[in-house]
């Protein structure tokens, strides 16, 4: 998955069929200082994002683009398409172009080191950006939400859903039991384990108690998580899940879902086992990133709630750590103890999630701007 170093300069030789290949958002390469060159201004800055398939890396891309641009400086964005070996070459054209800073959200957190040390040895600084890329020293800073905080939240919308807790945290009145099933996502972003052990944090005493049910007894991690957060592969296995356990006539009650996309998969097996209809709604299904279809779907009735993280914010976040470094000096961090990544502890910026129910989403999309109303028609 790694290029060799003539493979690295073969790629350098062939950088305009290389760079349209891949997509290459960048100004032209001379617009770019050369390596070394003492002054922020027009510096470049290479921005590789995983995939164009999710509509929040389309925008948190585009924001880091634009507010970047406006500083002044030149930036080469990428989409790697859920592809390793497509990222690890953009991110070598990106250091042999002469960048000076990096923007990652890595496809896998741990394929990348390579590269890493190459920025470190040409004295490249490197910002995580919402996934944080592990067992590496070379990553500077990370730029992310309270991922366990994520977790905690898509776990209590769950139970607000099976009327366990109201929203408010107070008691739902629901005791149980209840039958859920839970899904994680990739096990190759270090984000799916904080967001899997903040909902087990508060899903696991209430399964020791019995007032929810793992009727499927799928709950290690390894066996829920979802390669690559395809919906395609959620959908395969919650048709399996029903067939091999609920075929009884048994009901599925609630769904812990990591991310919007697998709602919609998860969401899509159910309907097509009966669910849906008056005589048997859909069970509580959890999401994340507040994307346009599964916001219409939690309007609907559908999906029960989302996790929003406002992907403005945390460009913004990025941009200001990378102005801040590329200036000579050390951006702001809110947390200097809790994202090891397995060489290092990484300075951090951490942003704050909010769940959206049916009976909120327009005051925390449409009022603050993130979406229009039409959008959500």
């Amino acid at each position: 998955m790694r290029l060799t170093r003539w493979a690295a300069a073969a790629a350098a030789v062939a950088l305009s069929v290389t760079l349209a290949a891949c997509g290459s958002s960048a100004k032209t390469a001379d617009q770019a200082p050369a390596a070394g060159s003492g002054s922020a201004a027009g510096a470049l800055v290479g921005v590789t994002m995983p995939t164009r398939s999710s509509e929040r890396w389309i925008a948190d891309g585009d924001n880091i683009k634009k507010a970047l641009e406006k500083l002044g400086y030149t930036v080469d964005l990428q989409y790697a398409e859920n592809d390793i070996p497509t990222q690890v070459n953009q991110i070598e054209n990106q250091i042999t172009r002469g960048a000076k800073l990096l923007i990652i959200a890595s496809i896998d957190g741990t394929a990348i080191t390579t590269q890493l040390q190459s920025a470190k040895d040409n004295k490249i600084p490197v910002i995580a950006y919402d996934r944080l890329i592990r067992n590496s020293p070379n990553v500077d800073y990370y730029a992310t939400f309270d991922n366990f905080k994520v977790g905690v939240q898509q776990a209590e919308s769950l139970l607000v859903g099976l009327g366990i807790k109201k929203e408010d945290g107070s008691d739902g009145g629901k005791a149980g039991p209840f039958n859920i099933e839970l899904f994680a996502g990739s096990p190759d972003d270090n984000n799916a384990t904080f967001f899997f052990k903040g909902a087990m944090s508060v899903l696991q005493p209430l399964i020791d108690k019995g007032t929810l049910v793992v009727k499927s007894k799928q709950t290690d991690f390894n066996t829920v998580a979802i390669l690559r957060w395809d919906p395609a592969t959620a959908q395969k296995r919650m048709e399996d899940v029903l067939t091999s356990t609920y075929s009884s006539g048994a009901r599925v009650d609630g769904v812990l879902s990591p991310y919007d996309g697998l709602s919609i998969g998860i969401l899509s097996a159910l309907k097509s086992n009966g669910y849906g209809t008056p005589a048997q709604p859909y069970p509580a299904v959890t999401g994340q990133d507040a994307e346009v279809a599964s916001v219409k779907s939690i309007i609907a009735g559908e999906q029960f709630a989302t996790i929003y993280k406002d992907t403005r914010q945390l460009a913004d976040t990025a941009v200001k750590m990378a102005d801040a470094v590329l200036k000579g000096g050390k951006p702001e961090v809110n947390n200097t103890s809790d994202y090891n990544n397995g060489v290092k502890v990484v300075p951090s910026y951490l942003l704050q999630p909010v769940v959206v129910y049916k009976d909120n989403y327009q005051k925390v999309l449409i009022d603050s701007g993130y979406y229009t109303a039409a959008q959500l028609q």
